[in-house]
């Protein structure tokens, strides 16, 4: 007896005889249309098959009928049915013969009338492509013979044999590794639920991609096909499309090395924008700031940080010394946010967006305002993946603008998410953490992170792998105050609780060396406020900014004014307006610098009076504190000259 193998073979060769399987053709219907128009519409057709890869044409063995319809909106291009028809709108179609489509500007992505129509063509039949399920008919018949032969035996179904001829053959938009590219990524802690929400929504070629999965790979398809410049523009996507036809399209002859960034870093005399090489990368660290008292800070935050090389410095380990040039990567809802109130984080007030600010400054937010270390631990990425990951945060850093929730999507999600989406790699795909520290144990666990540089303290800190809180120098000075004066608090926080005119009475009894802990100690203080002063007057925008029927207008004009002027950090693709999509090219780079350092300039301008401006936004007791802790920095800097020339020292300044 025959095996079902060969029973199969026996009935395709009876069905087929010795000819190939048919490739994709896209057949005209001519009926009411004149011999120009036909004519128009075939070379439509012929060009939408010239673009299209080989394996598409060879893989969607199917005839399509394309033909014209009037039942269709004004606005619509085409629509394709689920097996086999494209209708093109018949309102375009003398345009199409005469010619002038070629040349009518749309206003749409692809230019011209004529070109948004050939987009049409290869979007709809990548929907075709992509929803492709079943072999040609005469296969069909094939595998319904097969599954009643199978019947015949008292078995139910289709057997395993025939049934992976039934199945998606080529199927992209369910491809776990396109919707994460796409931004419908992993839900972390869900195991494998995919987010509902895309978005990765900023310099969008075109809005519609984020509707659903079917439609990112349509139009990405034509835009893979059509647009040079795609290559640059979306290049981990680009690779995808790439691989899995085995063929690209033409692009441009070469990219830029480099990915341009804004840095938000709070020196206003520097020019934001820059550039960061991934051949300049040496390595990706997990930046784990860890936690402290505070509630929502009791498990740390997470960051990431690219260990970059100076200038002509060889990749290797010596480019970890090479601090003023290393990055952090840090999902926040505004520049300067170090921590978020629990109940906003809660419900999602907050937007998430990833910053890219200088090691320095992150270094002084943790350290010194918020008294906590900084654990800086290596990843284990291949250098394909250290490249890749630097590539995507790039494309994040210009398309993202997510929310912030405290136990779905924070910041240890966020990285995760980055890591995962820009690595590709196996290690991550599983990996199901939503708390900072408890995502660097699982990294560790594993082997994806390298937490024994931290095992020496000494050597951590030598080498940069650890950066310590200040909060033990600050006990240090205090311990100077309590010996020398009697005081009754026993910690640093409890004397930094105190209010500012209830520390003032002791300046005056303190002597040169208690006097100089107790500068170091007000600094503090005033850090601490000004942080709880950038706090209220975020929650007083956030506030406005949830109102209804324009409670926006009614904020505060110069809360708005500051807004305005620094929001361009948090969304840099508002410089850019709604021109080009994806990572910015260097024909774009010009405009980028130029606005953003005319928006840096009136920064700058700002400074002066902006501390002003800000205090009237603030409620009247911190705005008090805030005053009283500027006047203590002054009566105790004057104590400390005047004991300083006393004990016969120079001036002090």
């Amino acid at each position: 007896m025959k095996s079902l193998s060969a029973w199969l073979l026996t009935g395709a060769v009876l069905l087929f005889g010795n000819t190939a399987q048919a490739d994709l053709q896209l057949r005209l219907k001519t009926d009411g249309l004149s011999p120009a128009q036909q004519q128009a519409s075939q070379a439509l057709l012929d060009e939408a098959m010239g673009k299209l890869p080989p394996r598409f044409i060879q893989q969607l063995d199917r005839t399509i009928d394309v033909g014209w319809t009037e039942e269709m909106p004004g606005n619509a291009y085409g629509e394709a049915s689920l097996v086999s028809e494209l209708d093109l709108n018949r309102k375009l179609l003398d345009s199409l013969t005469d010619g002038s489509a070629a040349t009518q500007q749309t206003g749409r992505p692809h230019g011209t009338v004529r070109q948004e129509m050939l987009a049409t063509v290869l979007h709809e039949i990548t929907h075709i492509y992509d929803r492709a399920r079943l072999w040609p008919a005469a296969e069909r018949r094939l595998i319904q013979r097969c599954s009643q032969r199978n019947s015949s035996t008292g078995l139910v179904g289709i057997p395993d044999q025939c049934r992976g001829q039934t199945e998606r053959r080529f199927t992209l938009s369910d491809d776990p590794r396109l919707l994460d590219l796409a931004g419908w990524q992993q839900y972390v802690g869900r195991r494998g639920e995919r987010e509902q929400h895309n978005r990765q929504i900023v310099r969008s070629p075109d809005i519609y991609e984020t509707t659903n999965p079917k439609e990112f790979v349509a139009v990405n398809m034509e835009y893979f096909l059509l647009d040079p410049a795609y290559a640059c523009r979306r290049p981990a996507l680009y690779r995808y499309y790439k691989e899995h036809f085995g063929w690209a399209p033409a692009a441009k002859d070469t990219c830029a090395q480099s990915f341009a960034f804004l840095n938000a870093g709070n020196d206003f005399a520097k020019t934001p924008l820059g550039q960061v090489d991934p051949e300049r990368v040496y390595a990706v660290d997990y930046l784990l700031a860890e936690a402290n008292q505070n509630w929502v800070s009791r498990w740390g935050h997470s960051m990431l940080r690219l260990v970059i090389c100076a200038p002509g410095r060889p990749r290797g380990p010596d480019c970890r010394l090479d601090l003023d040039q290393h990055l952090v990567l840090s999902y926040r809802a505004f520049v300067g946010d170090v921590q978020l109130s629990s109940w906003d984080g809660l419900v999602g007030k907050y937007p998430s967006r990833l910053f890219v600010l200088p090691l320095a400054q992150v270094i002084d937010e943790y350290t010194k305002t918020e008294l906590r270390s900084l654990a800086s631990v290596p990843l284990n990425l291949s250098r394909t993946e250290i490249n890749e990951v630097v590539e995507h945060a790039a494309e994040m850093h210009w398309s993202y603008d997510g929310n912030y929730f405290f136990l779905s999507n924070n910041c240890a999600v966020e990285s995760l998410k980055l890591l995962r989406s820009g690595s590709n790699n196996p290690q991550l795909t599983g990996l199901d953490s939503i708390m900072p520290n408890g995502l660097l144990e699982v990294l560790k666990a594993r082997g994806l992170a390298d937490t024994s540089v931290l095992d020496d303290p000494r050597e951590a800190l030598r080498l940069g792998y650890r950066f310590d809180s200040f909060r033990d120098r600050y006990q240090a000075m205090f311990d100077v105050l309590k010996k020398r004066l009697p005081i009754k608090q026993q910690t640093v926080e409890e004397w930094l609780s105190l209010k500012a005119e209830e520390r003032r009475q002791w300046i005056d009894k303190a002597d040169l060396r208690t006097s100089a802990a107790m500068l170091l100690l007000e600094q503090a203080s005033f850090r601490r406020q000004l942080q709880l002063a950038q706090d209220e007057v975020k929650q007083r925008y956030l506030g406005a900014r949830e109102l209804k029927n324009g409670g926006m207008d009614k904020a505060n004009a110069t809360l708005q004014q500051i807004l305005a002027n620094s929001g361009f950090l948090s969304r840099p693709a508002e410089l850019l307006g709604s021109d080009g999509y994806g990572l910015p090219q260097p024909n774009e780079w010009k405009r980028l610098e130029s606005q953003s350092s005319q928006r840096q300039k009136q920064l700058q301008s700002l400074t002066g009076e902006l501390d002003k401006e800000v205090r009237t936004l603030l409620e009247p007791a911190r705005a008090a504190e805030i005053a009283a802790n500027e006047a203590n920095l002054r009566q105790v800097g004057e104590h400390l000259r005047a004991l300083h020339k006393a004990a016969g020292g120079l001036e002090l300044p």
